[in-house]
């Protein structure tokens, strides 16, 4: 079932969401300060093309500095990816079968506004 789900992830909007991420991860490591941003932003990228069966934990050696690079993915990033989970939860709850897929988009804007600290694994899954 979660194979069946990731496709029809892929095809109604989760292609697009990884597209965005790998471009937020490629501007982010062009500025040599901001790499963690980008391997962060390529770590979600990941996780936004194919989530089913994968779960967002906490890293257990996090620090002072994911919290300090959360709040400023939060302003610089965070919000604008947020918002494009959003419209794409918008667009995907129009059709009864996107429904679970809108309910997964928005289970992941939490890791997308606050990466830092967090890690993929493998798990029960989004839903």
């Amino acid at each position: 079932m979660r194979t069946v789900l990731n496709i029809i992830w892929v095809l109604l909007g989760g292609f697009w969401l990884f597209v965005e991420y790998v471009i937020v991860g490629v501007i982010a490591c062009v500025f040599i300060v901001t790499i963690p941003a980008g391997v962060a932003a390529f770590r979600i990228a990941g996780y936004a093309l194919w989530p089913f069966g994968r779960d967002v934990v906490p890293k257990p050696d996090a620090g002072a500095m994911s919290a300090l690079g959360n709040v400023i993915w939060f302003l610089v990033a965070g919000v604008w990816l947020a918002i494009g989970h959003i419209t794409t939860a918008a667009a995907q709850a129009l059709t009864i079968v996107g429904i679970p897929l809108a309910i997964a988009n928005i289970k992941m804007i939490p890791v997308t506004c606050f990466p830092f600290g967090k890690q993929v694994v493998p798990g029960r899954g989004i839903l």
